[in-house]
């Protein structure tokens, strides 16, 4: 296995720009694990491919402006990205500038000064502010899209899920940006129920693997939590005959992570902890029995993923279909239904 093995050829005019609307009308190819063709629709008639006492699963996580500029002592203007905080004032981040070295002084414009505690891989640091940067946030911070989204955000709140609740993400769980309240309230009406879990989307978000060989890949943490309620609704619909739908690749990380820890009969264990879990094709999937997603970036953690549920070849085959059919790739873009 090679990490150019997941590489595909995606020319710029198939990279949505923005949002639709509603959001329920993304269109939804429908892939089968036991073979046949694929189907095309759209998300608003997902539940024609979901029963009673299935459960959805998504994620309340809520993208915070973690995108803020600053200015070294030097004078020098850099960026930060806000991944993950440590504790009240230390953060790990991204930050894209020259000589960030460990002790460096920055000033975040309109906002408090901060010193560089750490060098990490990379473009990481650790960076100590010198007092609690969230509430400066709404002010200083912008949305943290995607390098590949060029056009400006006209409603931030479209790089939010509907149900989005808990602060933290420096990146929208994006398949779930297509659900909406009324097809959820048509979902729950059918008798499929909706989990609520956090994870904290970070790092590998903005990260391609570089390696040749995917397995010296290191994958970073992110945060997630499985509350005991949570747990309990997932593993009363599998004792039921339920199937357990993650709603996007982070659920699926959540879902196989809370696995590790679950009691005898029981399939996934309440948890809060930071997971590296990195799913590669040849993984047994323990937890999920159907995906919803979107469509990846080439040669990303993400579509190692879903190779792995579903098949690099029969993945990448999609693609191409979906390619000849004009669907939409990425955060902005459509999804896929993986049953």
């Amino acid at each position: 296995m090679r990490t150019d093995d997941f590489y595909y050829d995606l020319p710029e005019a198939f990279i949505a720009q923005t949002p639709l609307e509603p959001r329920h009308n993304s269109r939804l190819c429908v892939l089968h694990r036991d073979g046949g063709p694929l189907e095309h629709r759209h998300l608003w008639q997902i539940d024609e491919d979901l029963k009673p006492g299935d459960m959805l699963v998504i994620k309340s996580t809520r993208v915070i402006p973690a995108r803020i500029f600053a200015r070294k002592d030097t004078g020098g203007k850099i960026e930060i990205l806000l991944l993950h905080r440590e504790d009240e004032r230390t953060w790990e981040t991204l930050v894209g500038g020259k000589r960030l070295v460990e002790g460096r002084r920055l000033q975040v414009e309109n906002g408090p000064g901060a010193e560089i505690i750490a060098v990490l891989d990379g473009p990481r640091r650790l960076v100590r502010f010198d007092q609690p940067v969230e509430p400066f946030l709404p002010q200083v911070g912008q949305m943290p899209l995607p390098p590949y989204i060029h056009t400006p955000l006209q409603d931030p709140e479209r790089y939010q899920t509907v149900y989005s609740q808990t602060p933290g993400s420096a990146a929208a769980p994006t398949a779930g940006l297509h659900f909406t309240p009324e097809l959820m309230e048509r979902l729950q009406a059918k008798g499929v129920g909706f989990a609520d879990v956090t994870l904290h989307v970070g790092l590998d978000t903005f990260a391609p693997v570089t390696e040749d060989d995917p397995n010296e890949h290191k994958i970073h943490t992110e945060w997630c939590e499985l509350t005991p309620a949570a747990a309990e609704q997932i593993n009363a619909s599998r004792r039921a005959g339920g199937r357990i739908i993650a709603v996007g690749t982070t659920s699926v990380r959540t879902l196989e992570t809370a696995v590790q820890q679950a009691a005898p009969g029981d399939v996934v264990a309440p948890f809060s902890v930071q997971t590296s879990i990195f799913i590669l094709p040849g993984y047994t999937f323990k937890a999920v029995d159907v995906m919803v997603t979107n469509f990846h970036l080439p040669r990303s953690t993400l579509l190692m993923l879903v190779s792995a549920f579903i098949g690099r070849e029969r993945i990448l085959a999609a693609y191409e279909e979906a390619k000849a059919e004009g669907y939409r790739f990425f955060s902005f873009g459509d999804a896929m239904l993986l049953l």
